[in-house]
């Protein structure tokens, strides 16, 4: 495999994003402490914010994430938030979209939201589609919401949304195994197009973390990714975490890279490691195959 070169500028911590799913949820194939408590969640607020972070990303359907930021107190971050996939039984989408965001300012206790996306961006092909995105329109017109957009599963979804809609803000999977944003030409065209980019599953749910022995039988298959992986932090003596951030970090289109943790001592190390620069190039781990960089097919594992 050939090489990637990391960024030799030292990756700005300014540039991360808070992910909350562990607020609420248990969360990521790598964690086994469960749910974040409201003390350590508060505690790891405050200490993204003193590090200078001023992005929180959360979602409606992250259980009581949203609930806990409220309770915490997030209103000097720019907060992103995801509609739920519509249900099948909502006739109404835009009053339907309209309520949902009423109710999660009220649960975030913010005035408006930076982001607002849709969780599930094939619900603007549907019959409702269009309703729902002017709704978001709506919201966004009356200072709601700052930024409207989708978050994505591939940029192959991009293709289908051209010239249809027009977005703010996109959310999607980057990282040292899934390069399509960047290889289908879809990050540079955004960044021309004015878009703010978000990109997550920087550390592919924790499975790039995860020691060696410790990664689960049904990942297998790509055996060959992960021996390359660790003979290469073994051979340089890197830190995966580092490894992970200073790739994303090394495209000047990215505007965020989302990151979470388990636990306080977690973010403190990857607001660190995001500080250091990589000289060495990284490996080239980059795989096409949904079964491994889509999380939402790993069995057994949500998205």
């Amino acid at each position: 495999m050939s090489a990637l070169q990391a960024s030799p500028l030292i990756a700005n911590v300014r540039r991360l994003a808070l992910g909350t799913v562990q607020f609420g949820l248990p969360y990521g194939v790598a964690n086994t402490q469960g749910q974040v408590s409201l003390t350590v969640a508060e505690s790891m607020v405050r200490f993204a914010s003193d590090s200078g972070v001023d992005t929180i990303d959360t979602a409606i359907g992250y259980g009581e994430s949203e609930q806990a930021l409220g309770a915490i107190g997030v209103v000097e971050f720019k907060v992103v938030s995801k509609l739920l996939p519509l249900p099948e039984s909502i006739k109404k989408a835009g009053d339907w979209a309209l309520r949902e965001i009423e109710a999660s300012l009220v649960r975030l206790k913010v005035d408006n939201l930076h982001g607002l996306l849709l969780h599930r961006s094939s619900d603007l092909l549907g019959a409702q589609g269009h309703a729902l995105y002017d709704a978001m329109q709506r919201l966004k017109s009356e200072g709601r919401v700052k930024k409207i957009g989708v978050s994505i599963y591939s940029p192959s979804e991009l293709d289908v949304y051209a010239g249809k809609f027009e977005f703010d803000l996109i959310q999607a999977p980057f990282n040292l195994v899934d390069h399509r944003l960047h290889a289908s030409g879809w990050l540079q065209q955004l960044k021309a197009q004015g878009c703010e980019v978000h990109i997550r599953s920087a550390f592919l749910q924790g499975l790039l973390l995860m020691p060696r022995a410790a990664i689960p039988a049904k990942f297998g298959a790509w055996d060959g990714i992960w021996n390359i992986w660790h003979h290469w932090l073994q051979q340089h003596g890197m830190d995966a975490v580092g490894a992970c951030l200073s790739y994303p970090l090394s495209f000047a289109e990215i505007d965020r890279v989302v990151v979470g943790a388990n636990d306080l001592e977690q973010l403190q190390q990857i607001m660190a490691a995001a500080r250091r620069s990589i000289e060495q190039p990284l490996p080239d781990l980059g795989c096409n195959e949904e079964d491994l960089i889509n999380p939402a097919k790993w069995p057994g594992t949500s998205s």
